[in-house]
């Protein structure tokens, strides 16, 4: 698996899962597609689900993440610690579609390549293009360019 979306829990709706639109998955599955690359999406329903999920990234491949707290920023110190330890590069999302901009975590470690804020699947779409140049895809399919 080359790319992972962990995103955490919906701010309106405590306890349930982020619901990512079928057809900005399905376009963000055809972006690393064109790239040779593979996407999985992974919505947590609390934080001890998230840490859990970005544990469980130091054994399953991953090349790259990206990283929605969702109602979890600002991160607790348990987060917080989870995200230092991570070994697999990722970049912060945050899909800003509520009156005020989601908080960026306060503490990212070496590991944080970007943060992203957008509007719903611009944000995604922004992130997936930088994860995608970062593993050398830059001229791989896809019709957003980040950088030079």
């Amino acid at each position: 698996m080359s790319i992972v979306i962990l995103r955490g829990p919906d701010y309106q709706h405590a306890g349930a899962p982020t619901r990512v639109p079928d057809a900005v998955r399905a376009r963000l599955a055809e972006s690393a597609a064109d790239a040779g690359k593979t996407i999985a999406l992974r919505s947590c329903r609390s934080e001890a689900e998230l840490v859990e999920g970005l544990s469980g990234l130091r054994s399953s491949g991953v090349e790259l993440l990206l990283f929605d707290p969702g109602a979890c920023a600002p991160a607790s110190e348990r987060l917080r610690r989870a995200l230092e330890a991570l070994e697999t590069p990722y970049i912060e999302v945050h899909d800003d579609d509520m009156d005020a901009p989601e908080p960026s975590l306060a503490s990212s470690g070496d590991a944080c390549l970007a943060r992203v804020h957008g509007y719903a699947a611009q944000s995604y779409t922004l992130a997936l293009a930088i994860a995608l140049e970062h593993l050398g895809c830059a001229e791989c399919g896809h019709d957003v360019h980040v950088g030079t």
